[in-house]
Parts: C-alpha cells; structure tokens; sequence
C-alpha cells in the first residue's frame, strides 16, 4: 500500500475533550463539502444559460473589445501585399484558438481559488500545498477551515519532490513571491492601459465620421470619459452591473452580423486563412517587418488574462459555454470581416473597425461600442482593486484603505487612494501618446509578461494541486511558453516605441510592493525573536508585579502565540495594567474567505486568575474589509462564548480537567461555532445561556437560565463570576494597545538598503493607513507603544 503525506499534527493523544470538539464542529462537515464543491455542482441548463449570460458583461468584456484596434496595430505602416492580410488573419484565429479558448477556458481558468483567479490566487494554492510563505505566521487549526482546501499525495510523488525541492531553500520561495509581484505589477499596469486604448479607439469613431475633427479633440472626448469612469467608482457597479451583460451581448451580436456581412459584400475568400499555411507563407514574405507585426496580433488576446481574474463567481462551465458558443465564433467573424473589408481597402487600416460598418448603423454601432468600452475598462478597473486588496492581505502592499460597495457581492470594492492614481496615469498616458500604435505597444507588453508568469506558475500547480504526470505537465508548460516566448521576442521590438511605459509603471510598484513586503517580514521576524516566555509572565504572578485597573486591554500582536515584546515593553515602563488584558492577533491566510463562523480563535493564557487571553482573528484575501464592521463587538462576543465553553467543559470528566490544566504546556484553541445541535443537553443549556450574554442578558439572568435546567455544578458558579467579572470590565472601558514599531537600517547597512528602509519604507508608512483606522479604533481608547528595531 502507498504511504500518503498527511499535512498537520497527527489525532493522538487528543483525549476526550478533542472528541468534544469535533462533536462542536461536526455540523461544518456538511458545509464544508457544499463550499469545497460549490463550483462542481451540477445546475440547470436554465440556471447555466443565464450565469453565462451574466459573465458576458463581467469576464470577456476587455478581450470583445480588441477588433476596434488590431488590424491598426498589425500594420503601421500600411498594407502592402493584401496576402499579407491573410496571414495577420490566420496568425489571430490561432492565437484566438490557443491561448484564450483552448489555455485559458479550458485549462488556467480551473486552476481558481475557489472562482478566485489571478496570479495571487495562484500563489495562494500553492501556499496551502507547500510551506512557501515567506511570513510564517499559519498554525495547523488554520488548516482545518472550511475553504483551507488542499489534497495530500505520495511521499515518492513528483507532487512530494516539488514541494520539497520549493521548500529547501529561502532563496526559491522569495524567488517565487518575486515572480508572483511582477505579474500583480503588470496587471496594475494593465489597468491603466486597458481603459486608455479601449476608450481613445472607441472615441476615435467620432474622427472617422467628421474627418475635419483634429485628434486634440477626440482625445479630450477620450479624457472627460475617462474622468468620468474613475469617478463613478466610488458608487460601485452593483446598481449598474444587470447592464453590462446586455451591452455586451448586443456587441458581439453587432461585430459578428457586421463580419457575416462584410464576408458575403467584399470577399469570402478570407476564411482560407483557417489554413495554417498561410502563417508560414506570412513570415517567410515578410521577414523581419512580419515578426515585429505579432505585436500588433498579440493585442487580439489581450483581455485573456483579466478573463482569468475576472472570474469571480461563475461555475467554470458557464464561463465555457459563453466563450465557446458566443465569444469565439463572434470574435473570428469580426476579425475576418474586417480581413474581407481590408482586402477591397486596404489604405483603410487606420480605422478599419469604423470604416467597414454599414452606413445605415454607423451611430448605433458607435454608441454601443463607446459602451462597451466602458464596459470593458470597468472590469480591468474592478480586477485590479482585486489584485490590489489581494497583494494588501498577504502583506505585500501599503495599507490602504477598502470599501466594499454592494452589500449582495463579496468582490465588489472600492480602493479610492488607487483608483485616483490609477485616473492620473491613465490620462497621462492618453494625452501622452494620443495614438493607438504607442499605447497598443505597452498594452502589449503588460500583458505578454503577465501570461508568462501565469505559465510559469502553473507547472507547480499542475504538479502540488492536480497531480498530473510530469510528462504532460512538460507538454502544456513547452507549447505555452513556444507560442508565448514567440510573442515576447517580438514584443521586445516595441520597448522603444511605447513598451517601456508599462515597465517603469511595473518597476516603481515593485519597488514599493517588495520594500514593504521586506519590512513586513523583518518586523514580524524582530517579534518572533523578541517575544516574552510564558515562565517569565507567570512569575509575576496574578498581578502581573503592577497595579490592576478595572478595563480590558486589547493588545494588537503579529504573533499567533506567545507573549510580544511591546507588552513587556508596557509593564516595564507603566505601573499598570489592565484587568483583563487580551493578545489580539490579525492574520491573514492564503484563502479566498473565511467563514464567520470560523473567523476567531479564543485560549486563555495562564491560570484564571490571571485573566489573560489570546484571541486569533483570521482572514482571507477578500475578507479585508470586513475588519472594520463591528470587530470589537465580535470579539468580545467570542470570548463570553469560550469562557462559558470552557466551563462547560471543565466539568465533564476528570482526565478533561487534567489534561485541561496544564494549559501552559500545549495550545488549546477552541473554535467557536454556536451552531452545535449534536451534543449533550448540557452543551445546550450552555451554549443557549452563553448567546444569552451575548445578546446582552446580565449574568444573573444567565445563571438563572443554567440552574434550571438541572442541578448547579460548582463550574457554574465560576462561570457566573467570571462573566460578570468580564462584564464589569468592558463596562469600565477598553483601550486598544498598538505597538508602533519602527523599522530602520543599521548604520553599516549598503546604500541600497538604506535608501529602501529609511526613505522609501518610511515615506509609504508615513503616508499609508496607520493601524488604528484598520481597526476603525477610537482615538480616545488608543494607545501607542514605540519601538525600533534596525535591520
């Protein structure tokens, strides 16, 4: 029989009140299935035609809108053999049939987190199937969540191998994350683009029908757009977004009936180019001129990889059936339309698109195009306030603040410090360029290396999460990186024409990503260093060697265990303390959402006397505007509801409270679910009486309703005590306790480091969000605790 790997702590030992535990989580089972399978259900053909319908206007919008500029791309010079026309044509139906259909729908696209895609998602999978995270901060309960899916394989497995080979070395993780950054840059980059070249080709309509129009105008048209689109983001697409889907329906619909009829008037004798000879034919006619031009043929799949981070909440056969019975067909009748015009005018491929429009329709088309511009822009928009909140909860960008916009759908957000710098760039780049060669050019590149890291990142996945055979996992990875290596080298040509915007754009956000991301890291590896042992804690004694004044103290720690050296910090230089002092530590996980349900993590630190707890929030990359909805008010109802637990628990048998006792020696952390239906009356009246002291009953009223349901145990009477001891503390106030860390070079640090630590770091800290407005704390109840640590 093979052996399996089996990731996380073994069950011995665990006793009876593990047992008890399970028994508490037992009804998450069922859930835990249903949101594991939730994108492998089968529905409806009625429900699968609508969500189709639906992703229309949410995952293909940028990739519909590539017809209004290609062809200019292809031939900025002019065309001058029309069999040229040809190949440019073959050369888009397969790179259509390749990349977009056949690599991305069908193959990337189910490499998602849970309907989650891009290169962070990604990252994410492999984060949970391999310890590759270069902020060590997860704990083996975190992998027990409902949406912590992961698959064990053989410890001889190609799976094993890879994973281990990963995990041997700092250097390879920190490569990867590397890697992972560049591509989330070039997606940023990509939104400032995106928005630029769909809109000014979009207004360059107006130009083709008053040919007297100088082009300072359509691109001022362009701009008040563009302004436009940036400042409606703050009201979110969820009262607009049932139109996106019709917009771009009826745009498809247009570009396909438009190529159908541009196929059957000019010539029909285009759709040979389904022949691959003819790419052959191309470049051997063509030479050099012809290899540089696949930078203007790759711009037909731009869009591919906002597709993949677009995906958000459609089943993946939705978005197949969309793409294979509408998209693709559309898309190739309106570039072999456009090829069939070409033929008859080809000193018309300045504005082809424009041009080879019926007259009778020429303003509805305009108008619906215009649209779906739009359309296509708020997209690329929303995908990169995705990346962007995605990047801020593993760490990896400045705190900034999110706002969600629709109360119906998780992964409508509003970033306003980003979306007002995005507007900035994306206009300078229209006013910069005012052409679609130059920005069609950093479009291009933006996109290119965006795809070559999706490519170089699904090999791994391929092998940790899927576990297919190397020799396939070489086919895919071989074909996708000769056709898009392919692109590359041609792209390279146009770094001087245009290419080089998307490149300082990346590189000035991968320097403030990487530099905070280093100071993130160096921050929490000073409080895993410094940390105070338990032993020296508990030899102060209950009260902690200081005055203990009525309050709870919530001191915010990065650590998921132990004693931060900001509350040593605190004792040795203050008189008093709290209380109740409770360690509150925030962590972000590689998941797409954590369930509320599953959200805290509640232990006592100590004996009770003490009365110190540790309390663990979780989150995942989509949760993190959450933090500021009532997060004390849940934090305390958890800790009622582990204290009137742990009582409970106390008294069911005597190997429990043995085990129980010696709480200093090993983690007891207790999720705390209120949905236990399975266990023993006393669990109910216990739980029944811990929601009552939630929903604000006083003790005594929650004593009375224990006593009756049977005979009153001693643990009662603590519990009572205790909870009113709780009570009367959150009465008399809490303060929220922030260490203030400051991170700065060591004096014999090279330049470089300094540069990036003492000037960088500290401008972005400076003039980020400080930790009290992610938290949403008071001023009046916060306190600062300064340190600084040099690295």
């Amino acid at each position: 029989m093979d052996t399996e790997v089996e990731f996380g702590d073994g069950t011995e030992d665990k006793g009876s009140m593990w047992a008890l535990e399970q028994q508490l989580d037992q009804p998450m089972d069922e859930e835990a299935e249903r949101v594991r399978n939730m994108y492998r259900e089968k529905v409806s053909a009625l429900l699968l035609l609508r969500l189709a319908f639906q992703s229309l206007g949410v995952v293909f919008g940028d990739l519909g809108t590539s017809p209004l500029y290609v062809f200019h791309n292809t031939f900025p010079r002019g065309i001058g053999d029309p069999e040229d026309v040809i190949g440019a044509l073959s050369l888009i139906i397969y790179s259509l049939t390749l990349i977009p259909l056949l690599k991305y729908v069908f193959i990337v696209c189910r490499a998602n987190d849970n309907g989650q895609g891009g290169t962070f998602a990604l990252y994410s999978l492999l984060c949970r199937h391999a310890k590759i995270k270069t902020i060590p901060n997860q704990h083996r309960t975190d992998e027990e969540l409902t949406t912590y899916s992961r698959n064990s394989f053989h410890e001889h497995s190609y799976a094993a191998k890879t994973k281990a080979w990963l995990e041997k070395y700092t250097f390879r993780k920190n490569a990867l994350l590397l890697l992972v950054l560049v591509g989330t840059c070039m997606a940023i980059g990509d939104g400032i683009l995106t928005p630029a070249i769909s809109v000014l080709s979009a207004a360059g309509g107006i130009k083709v029908a008053h040919p007297k129009m100088s082009s300072d105008t359509v691109v001022l048209v362009a701009v008040v757009i563009l302004v436009g689109l940036f400042s409606m983001q703050h009201y979110g697409t969820d009262k607009v977004g049932w139109l996106f889907a019709p917009i771009v329906l009826l745009w498809f619909l247009l570009i396909g009936s438009i190529g159908i009829f541009n196929i059957w008037k000019y010539d029909s004798s285009v759709l040979r180019a389904f022949s691959p000879i003819h790419i052959y034919r191309y470049f051997r006619r063509g030479g050099r001129d012809g290899w540089t031009s696949l930078g203007g043929i790759m711009l037909s799949i731009t869009g591919t990889e906002a597709l993949f981070a677009d995906l958000a909440y459609f089943p993946l056969s939705a978005v197949q059936l969309a793409s294979t019975v509408v998209v693709f067909p559309c898309l190739l009748l309106a570039y072999s339309g456009q090829a069939a015009y070409l033929m008859k005018n080809k000193d018309h491929v300045v504005d082809a698109f424009y041009l080879s429009i019926p007259e009778s329709i020429y303003w509805p088309v305009f108008v619906v195009a215009t649209f779906a511009a739009i359309v296509a822009s708020q997209a690329t928009i929303s995908a990169t306030f995705s990346i962007i909140e995605q990047a801020l909860a593993l760490g990896c960008f400045p705190r900034v603040k999110v706002v969600h916009t629709s109360e119906k759908f998780l992964g409508q957000i509003y970033i306003p410090d980003m979306n007002w710098i995005l507007m900035i760039l994306c206009i300078a780049v229209t006013v910069g360029f005012k052409h679609q060669i130059q920005i069609g050019n950093a479009y291009g590149t933006a996109v290119m290396i965006v795809m070559l890291v999706t490519t170089l990142l699904m090999p791994l996945i391929m092998l940790l999460v899927w576990h297919r055979h190397w020799m396939v996992v070489l086919i895919f990875s071989s074909l996708s990186l000769v056709v898009e290596c392919t692109y590359f080298s041609a792209v390279l040509f146009k770094v001087g024409q245009g290419g080089w915007v998307p490149l300082v754009i990346a590189a000035a956000f991968l320097l403030i990503m990487y530099t905070w991301h280093y100071a993130t890291m160096k921050r929490y590896e000073f409080e895993m260093h410094s940390r105070v042992s338990m032993a020296w804690l508990l030899g102060l004694g209950p009260g902690l060697g200081l005055v203990r004044v009525p309050g709870v103290g919530l001191v915010y720690t990065e650590l998921a265990s132990g004693v931060p050296h900001i509350f040593s910090h605190f004792i040795t230089n203050l008189p008093a303390i709290h209380s109740v002092v409770v360690f509150v530590c925030v962590k972000y996980l590689p998941v797409y959402t954590v369930p509320e349900e599953e959200r805290f993590l509640v232990r006592r630190i100590g004996p009770k006397n003490f009365h110190m707890f540790r309390c663990v929030a979780r989150y995942g990359y989509k949760d993190l505007h959450k933090k500021d909805e009532d997060f004390e008010k849940k934090l305390f109802d958890n800790l009622f509801l582990f204290v009137q637990l742990e009582s409970m628990m106390e008294g069911c048998s005597d190997s429990e409270y043995s085990w129980y006792g010696h709480q200093n020696e090993r983690p007891r952390d207790f999720l705390l679910k209120d949905n236990a239906n399975t266990v023993s009356s006393k669990l109910d009246r216990t739980i029944s009486s811990a929601e009552s002291i939630v929903q604000g009953k006083s003790p005594t009223e929650t004593n009375h309703t224990v006593m009756s349901g049977g005979k009153a145990s001693n643990s009662n009477h603590t519990e009572v005590d205790e909870f009113e001891f709780l009570s009367n503390c959150r009465a008399a106030g809490v303060v929220h306790i922030l260490g203030n860390t400051v991170v700065s070079a060591r004096r014999d640090s090279n330049i470089f480091k300094k540069i990036a630590v003492d000037y960088i770091y500290a401008f972005l800290r400076k003039i980020c969000r400080d930790n009290s407005g992610m938290f949403n704390v008071p001023h009046e109840s916060l306190l600062n605790v300064g340190q600084i640590f040099y690295v």
